[in-house]
């Protein structure tokens, strides 16, 4: 049972990347956007996060959940630890959620409108960055529960150029998957350029900042290339990410826009499956030599049990009425 809640893990964190990625992406493009532009992006972006807008965060929410039941000492770990960048992030969901809200819904156009896009624009760009800076700790050695004072141990932990660059490349991976969600909610040939245009730029950004974060490694001693290099998986996972991006483009250029979002997600897990098989199980890597595994260090075979029960029953009643909400939005919109 104990591959089935690690599997439910890995699978609500590939999700919330995919989805909340883009919901993330979406402030993100719109922020990068021309003024003269921005009203047909906000429309277009607002049509292509609404199937997944009230569901996103539940794969967080499942993440964390798993994590603090089935696999408390790497939960105390990362909650004690990486603290401030969780708080940080955290806040950014609740200020991102409440700022579109009051933008989107609020009965009055004021100055405050104004307001609330500013808060919407900055808390998109800020969160992922913050889930980068906390996904390259886990990593990168820099969690040393053995250093003696607070900058050791509660922001050179998370806040070092590595972090930096794979909070960027997060950015760009979020502001990618939702120009790429976005192409097929495009109605004439404007928006559709717009889109392609957006796509593109977005693109470019992602191999900037991927390249940026395999040059930090490498100066911070981080084997990052012969984690992701050194092994068959690694490679067939990079070249499918790659063969992804061409058939992207090239799907752009024909205008056959139904497989774009399939060929994104899959490309964003491929990239997680580089970066992170080579040291699977071992969730956290600390500073002093040693590591959290996540089957070395769950919880008592009885909790793993019913953990993994749960999951799968709910996953029963869940990802059912999830798809038939996703598929209500699409036939709406048609």
């Amino acid at each position: 049972m104990i591959y089935v809640v690690i599997g439910f893990l890995w699978l609500s964190i590939c999700l919330y990347i995919i989805f909340g990625g883009a919901d993330f992406g979406a402030g993100i493009v719109e922020l990068f956007t021309r003024k003269s532009n921005r009203t047909k992006t906000k429309k277009l972006m607002y049509e292509s996060i609404a199937p997944v807008w009230e569901a996103n965060h539940m794969w967080l929410i499942i993440a964390i959940v798993i994590l603090f039941v089935g696999f408390p000492e790497i939960y105390t770990t990362l909650s004690i630890y990486l603290h401030i960048p969780l708080v940080l992030m955290l806040l950014g969901i609740i200020a991102r959620g409440t700022a579109f809200t009051f933008r989107h819904y609020d009965a009055v156009k004021d100055d405050w409108q104004e307001v609330y896009t500013q808060i919407f624009y900055y808390s998109s760009l800020l969160t992922p960055f913050f889930l980068g800076l906390i996904a390259a700790a886990t990593i990168s050695h820099a969690i040393n529960p053995e250093a003696t004072n607070f900058l050791d141990l509660y922001i050179f932990s998370w806040l070092n150029w590595f972090g930096v660059a794979v909070g960027c490349f997060t950015v760009s991976i979020c502001a990618y998957l939702a120009s790429v969600f976005a192409l097929r909610e495009t109605s004439d040939r404007l928006e559709l350029n717009l889109m392609i245009k957006k796509s593109k730029q977005t693109m470019v950004f992602v191999v900037i900042t991927g390249i940026l974060v395999f040059l930090t490694a490498y100066l911070s001693n981080i084997p990052l290339l012969v984690w992701v290099f050194s092994k068959p998986i690694g490679i067939i996972a990079s070249v499918s990410a790659t063969i992804c991006l061409f058939l992207i483009l090239r799907a752009m250029k024909r205008e056959k826009l139904f497989p774009v979002r399939i060929l994104a997600g899959f490309q964003v897990v491929m990239i997680l499956v580089a970066a992170t098989y080579q040291h699977n199980p071992n969730l956290i890597l600390l500073g002093n030599g040693e590591h959290l595994s996540l089957l070395e260090h769950a919880a008592s075979a009885k909790t793993i049990s019913a953990l993994g029960w749960a999951l799968v029953l709910g996953s029963m009643f869940i990802l059912p009425f999830l798809f038939y909400l996703m598929f209500s939005f699409s036939r709406q919109r048609r």
